[in-house]
């Protein structure tokens, strides 16, 4: 098995994690071959695999989601179209392995391994992501162009996250193995030179909205003594349509009776970063007794579903 060339670890994350790109040449070529377009366009016609198909057709773009068939392949044009297939690590030991290969970060970041299998032409057009990303070059060449812009306006209407305006500033062609990596909100477009396939290895970034919206779903599972609305002393007020003090007082009150602990905390996010793709689903194994359970895990070892 090759071996990996990756950057040292600690100079990565001191110099370039959430500060500027890097361009690796050959970090990874170990995955060069793990996929190719055979198997991208078997996974995307899985009903279990989260997959699109996108196609440029000069200014226009169109998205559809899979699962697809071989008819839809068979509609397909010589150029500019990509199948893009989300949660890799999932289905794939390839992908997992890849993501592996980035441990250094905390798996606590870490959230899926997406990859694209892309015609001649073939790209998303010109974007940028929220979060951190490493794009490895599985086959064939890639046109990277990237920008530091602070315009991220996106086209309205657009079936896609696509930069109105797009200025670039640097460019590579990447060859098989080559690591691309760049920091959130780096403004990138990545057409295909020939056939290729690219894997996307992303870091889950939630934003505080998010986290403060999945906190109080969790608050709000916990809450045991669900007390209602109570007003045995109603009185007719002079406008139906007005909410009266009392009312605001009351529920004022109510929601002013949340408290949570640091346990809390901690059992919520625990819960949110190990909760598994909407596309997963799970086997129940067949009955075992600790014993053979024992014996099987002395004979084959453990690994992640």
């Amino acid at each position: 098995m090759m071996k990996d060339n990756l950057p040292d670890p600690r100079k990565f994350l001191a110099q370039h994690w959430q500060k500027r790109p890097l361009l690796a040449r050959n970090a990874l070529a170990r995955f060069a071959g793990a996929l190719d377009r055979t198997r991208m366009l078997a996974l995307a016609r899985r009903d279990d695999v989260e997959s699109r198909l996108i196609v440029r057709n000069r200014a226009q773009w169109h998205v559809a989601s899979g699962p697809f068939t071989p008819r839809d392949y068979a509609r397909l044009p010589a150029r500019n179209w990509t199948i893009l297939i989300n949660g890799l690590e999932t289905v794939l030991p390839a992908a997992r392995e890849l993501q592996d290969a980035f441990r250094f970060v905390p798996y606590a970041r870490h959230d899926d391994v997406m990859a694209s299998y892309a015609a001649p032409g073939g790209g998303v057009g010109p974007h940028f992501d929220s979060y951190d990303v490493c794009l490895v070059q599985g086959g064939g060449r890639r046109r990277w162009q990237i920008s530091a812009q602070r315009d991220l306006t996106l086209v309205a209407g657009a079936p896609l996250r696509i930069l109105r305006h797009f200025d670039a500033q640097r460019e590579w062609t990447v060859e098989p193995g080559d690591l691309l990596y760049l920091p959130p909100r780096y403004a990138h477009d990545g057409v295909a030179l020939t056939e290729c396939v690219t894997w996307s290895v992303g870091f889950r970034a939630p934003s505080r909205r998010d986290m403060i919206e999945r906190f109080l779903y969790y608050l709000r599972d916990q809450e045991r003594d669900d007390a209602m609305y109570r007003d045995p002393r109603l009185k007719p007020q002079a406008h139906a349509a007005a909410i009266h003090p009392d009312m605001l007082a009351q529920v004022t009150r109510m929601i002013g009776t949340l408290r949570w602990r640091k346990t809390d905390i901690e059992r919520c996010l625990g819960e949110y970063l190990t909760e598994p793709r909407a596309t997963v689903t799970f086997t129940r194994p067949r009955a075992m007794t600790s014993a053979q359970f024992a014996q099987r895990l002395a004979r084959h070892g453990a690994r992640l579903a």
